[in-house]
């Protein structure tokens, strides 16, 4: 990717704000060497969610669009119903990958995480738990070292080469 990519973080809640969003702040954080569109709270509510998704990707304003927040198992964890619904091609692989790091933290719980990523469009889009230290390690682990390889995949700027060495 020529530039960096352009990013719009959002934090799904009903109760955080811009001074107690740490999760939010750490997606920002964790995602500094890319270009911040805006960081933005939406409530649990599947309209706002969906509509920060489709807003973007119609105004073309952000390659990456990463949520943190409201991939759980209760009631009000509707991010990824609202999301997911969007995608255009799901990236599994995400999800596999974020519950095996977070079984090394949390163990077991690991398993009643949604975390997912897919495409829209042309924008890449993930979503990640909603506690810091979840948007941190997805942020930091997952999301950085491939976001840039991830964009120009999706606009068609690079080849798939495939796995690679790294895989036995």
């Amino acid at each position: 990717m020529s530039s960096p990519a352009r990013v719009i973080t959002v934090t799904v809640s009903d109760t955080r704000t811009a001074a107690d969003d740490a999760s939010g702040k750490a997606l920002v954080e964790e995602l500094a060497a890319f270009v911040l569109v805006r960081h933005v709270i939406v409530p649990d509510d599947p309209a706002k969610i969906t509509s920060v998704v489709s807003d973007a990707v119609a105004a073309g304003e952000a390659d990456a669009i990463v949520f943190t927040g409201g991939t759980g198992i209760a009631p009000r964890d509707l991010t990824f119903e609202a999301v997911s619904a969007l995608f255009d091609k799901q990236l599994d692989g995400f999800g596999e990958a974020f519950r095996r790091l977070s079984w090394d933290e949390i163990g077991p719980r690991a398993m009643l995480s949604r975390a997912a990523a897919g495409t829209v469009g042309t924008c890449v889009v993930f979503l990640l738990p909603g506690s810091e230290k979840a948007a941190r390690l997805g942020a930091r682990s997952l999301i950085a070292p491939v976001l840039g390889h991830a964009v120009d995949l999706v606009n068609g700027r690079t080849k798939h080469h495939g796995h690679g060495s790294k895989v036995s």
